[in-house]
């Protein structure tokens, strides 16, 4: 039986690491350790990119740079990383059209349909929300 594949947005691995939002933090990690031991995990170069820009700039209470390499590089272990293509960034400008999305979630929904997973993990969009046979997920929602 093949594990479910699942795609984390940035804002799932930020909250791994945001001692402000303590909820939000549990939650995160609870789905991380999830995915961890029974999906396949998929992120993509945009969201290694984002988690590092965010996860280091916050004020003086972010990561420091070497701790938020590191675990962007401790995630080749148990994630699939995903390079962004022309193709997906095309499709993302289609999205846009079709949507009103933004470019960015244009880019992560376009970037999970190319890593052929089933659910997108993410605050930023419509829980439960289906787009072209991909299921958006909040994490953060009580509901799920």
């Amino acid at each position: 039986m093949t594990a479910e594949r699942w795609f984390f947005d940035t804002n799932v691995l930020v909250y791994l690491f945001d001692a402000k939002a303590p909820e939000k933090q549990r939650l995160a990690q609870d789905l991380f350790r999830r995915a961890v031991d029974g999906a396949q995990l998929v992120v993509s170069t945009q969201v290694l990119q984002e988690f590092f820009v965010t996860v280091t700039r916050i004020t003086k209470r972010g990561l420091p740079v070497n701790e938020a390499r590191q675990f962007m590089m401790s995630l080749e272990k148990n994630v699939e990383v995903k390079l962004i293509t022309r193709q997906v960034i095309y499709a993302a400008t289609e999205r846009i059209e079709q949507s009103g999305f933004s470019f960015w979630d244009s880019l992560i929904v376009e970037s999970a349909r190319a890593a052929d997973v089933s659910v997108l993990w993410t605050e930023d969009l419509q829980h439960d929300q289906r787009i072209d046979g991909l299921r958006i997920r909040n994490p953060f929602n009580k509901v799920y």
